[in-house]
């Protein structure tokens, strides 16, 4: 066969598949780039259940496990932490402070962490607690809850407009009086969740150790104060109160297990649903179903609850382990300035809101106050208010904030970057 025909075709090819792929790429000779396609990406969301979500939940279980490991686990530092926030809780017990048991180790901690003692509360050990909170939040969802729904819609129209307000006001405060550049200055400003808005704003860009502290320090000011704010303006006595419950040894053991399945199933369901704070909302999900349709209405005991507050309070103290003091202060001066804008702002819509709506002003000011949704149904339930309604609203506000932070942040972005049109366009 001639040197042109099939095999020196062949030959031909060869060479060329060889040079693209292990020489210099030249445009001259391939103009055309191959291109590479990237492996299909699972997409992946808030509410998109994996492929194997209980080999997943199992992994994730193993891996928490391998946490407490003595090599991984600092327990003489967690030791000295809930031996300090224990004895926070008690001088806040004997004071009847509002919520001793969590705001008392909040504090102590928090002001280890200044003085760096050698303290610690490592993320593995809030899951369970957590859980037995989402447990307790959703026994206070009660049959005739369904009949109360109706009454919310104007609550939930005002929470929008509130969240859009504090969101206007914290993310411009942010920027022009702490300084912070644009990206972290609006994942700061957001009232959303913390782990959501460091995440997303460490994706495009942002300071996400400064988001974190900022978010950190607004949980911790607003549980610190609007306790009090509540006590002082609705008139109602909660220094001292412990959440009600009964006692662990007048609980029959048939509902502590179904307590127990409650929270086991939350976090199943909560992992495959993909749910933000999943240890929380899946719990809080199915024990609310369970006592909605009647099939049970026990609560944790409070002994349980009460060492629940306690973690809570050591984890949120403990944020700012391993943080220079300098830039604790820097921070909790900044946020001082912010809270005073959301709490004001909390105020301000639960009084008008309140003239519209059913609801008095102390479950509005709960159900609107810029805190974590565990702490502030830990109030609610401090003070036997309506814990659905609060609990319900922090959700959707959290939520509502996941889904369009990043969409809302890309818009502005979009706007600020695009070419401005010359003198004759």
């Amino acid at each position: 066969m001639p040197c042109g025909g099939f095999a020196g075709f062949a030959a031909r090819s060869r060479r060329t598949r060889i040079a693209t792929t292990r020489t210099a790429y030249d445009p001259a000779r391939f103009p055309a780039r191959p291109r590479r396609i990237a492996p299909r990406r699972r997409r992946v969301g808030p509410f998109s259940g994996g492929r194997r979500p209980l080999k997943a939940l199992l992994v994730d279980f193993a891996e928490g496990v391998r946490a407490f490991a003595p090599a991984r686990f600092p327990y003489r530092r967690f030791a000295l932490a809930l031996l300090l926030g224990g004895l926070g809780g008690w001088l806040f017990l004997q004071a009847r402070l509002p919520l001793p048991w969590m705001l008392g180790s909040m504090v102590i901690c928090t002001a280890a962490a200044l003085l760096r003692w050698p303290v610690a509360a490592p993320s593995v050990i809030r899951p369970p607690m957590t859980m037995v909170i989402g447990v307790m939040l959703g026994a206070g969802f009660k049959p005739d809850i369904v009949a109360q729904l109706p009454n919310w819609l104007p609550t939930i129209i005002g929470l929008m407009l509130f969240m859009i307000a504090c969101a206007v006001a914290c993310v411009g405060y942010f920027r022009k009086v702490a300084g912070f550049d644009p990206v972290t200055a609006f994942f700061a400003g957001m009232p959303g969740g913390l782990l959501e808005m460091v995440t997303l704003g460490e994706e495009k860009g942002g300071d996400a150790r400064i988001i974190a502290l900022i978010h950190s320090a607004r949980i911790l000011l607003v549980v610190m104060t609007l306790p009090f704010i509540v006590q002082w303006i609705g008139g109602v006595p909660i220094g001292g109160n412990r959440v009600s419950g009964p006692s662990v040894m007048d609980t029959p053991l048939l509902a502590e297990l179904a307590l127990l399945a409650c929270g086991v199933a939350g976090i199943v369901l909560g992992h495959w649903l993909r749910l933000p704070a999943k240890y929380l909302l899946g719990p809080m999900l199915v024990s609310a179903v369970v006592h909605v349709s009647g099939l049970s209405d026990s609560v944790p005991p409070f002994e349980i609850v009460n060492a629940a507050q306690l973690i809570l309070g050591i984890t949120i103290g403990c944020r700012f382990v391993g943080t220079p003091p300098r830039s604790i202060l820097r921070v909790l001066a900044l946020s001082v300035g912010s809270t005073v804008i959301l709490l004001s702002l909390t105020l301000l819509f639960a009084w008008l809101v309140a003239k519209v709506s059913v609801h008095g002003h102390v479950p509005l000011i709960l159900a609107y106050s810029p805190g974590g949704l565990a702490e502030m149904s830990l109030i609610a339930l401090a003070l036997h208010t309506e814990v659905a309604f609060v609990a319900a609203h922090h959700i959707i506000r959290v939520f509502l904030v996941m889904i369009s932070a990043g969409p809302l942040f890309g818009l502005i972005a979009g706007r600020r970057q695009a070419p401005k049109p010359g003198p004759g366009e």
